[in-house]
């Protein structure tokens, strides 16, 4: 199932997750493929909106880097499948309603909203190379700049 949380530059364990268009993500299918997941807290907030619109307009460069997309939140798949037709995203949303996937990345944080504290997803964003290891981790991911400072990653790692 899931180990420890992923630590950067080493193998990350194989896992499973239920994704948009009745589809399961398998880390090990895509050996040989670079993988980039980022976690954000909620479909069809302003900035979850605004990194994923960000991530569909680059797609095709992150395609020409040997790169696959999936956003990950703890939303539903209903909630993904609707998210994922209202901005055309040409990748798949991953499912994670119970934080499995969100705690092996450790990106389950207290935070402040509307003045309580909230424990939800910290939007951060990681990089899997083809051979499985984490390459790369983005914590705390402010919107606006991020999806172009990842692809530039990726564009210097192909």
């Amino acid at each position: 199932m899931v180990d420890s949380p992923a630590a950067l530059h080493e193998t990350v364990p194989d896992f499973f997750a239920e994704m948009t268009n009745n589809k399961t993500f398998k880390l090990s299918d895509y050996k040989g493929k670079n993988v980039v997941l980022y976690f954000y807290p909620k479909d069809n907030t302003p900035g979850c909106t605004t990194e994923g619109i960000r991530f569909r307009e680059c797609y095709p460069q992150f395609q020409q880097t040997n790169t696959e997309i999936f956003g990950i939140s703890r939303d539903s798949i209903r909630s993904h499948e609707s998210f994922k037709a209202k901005l055309e995203m040409p990748f798949e949303l991953i499912s994670d309603p119970d934080e499995t996937v969100c705690n092996m990345f450790d990106v389950m944080k207290m935070k402040n909203m509307y003045g309580k504290q909230v424990r939800g997803v910290e939007r951060c964003t990681f990089v899997i190379d083809g051979s499985g290891k984490l390459v790369k981790e983005w914590r705390g991911v402010k919107v606006p700049g991020h999806v172009d400072e990842v692809l530039e990653f990726m564009k210097a790692i192909v």
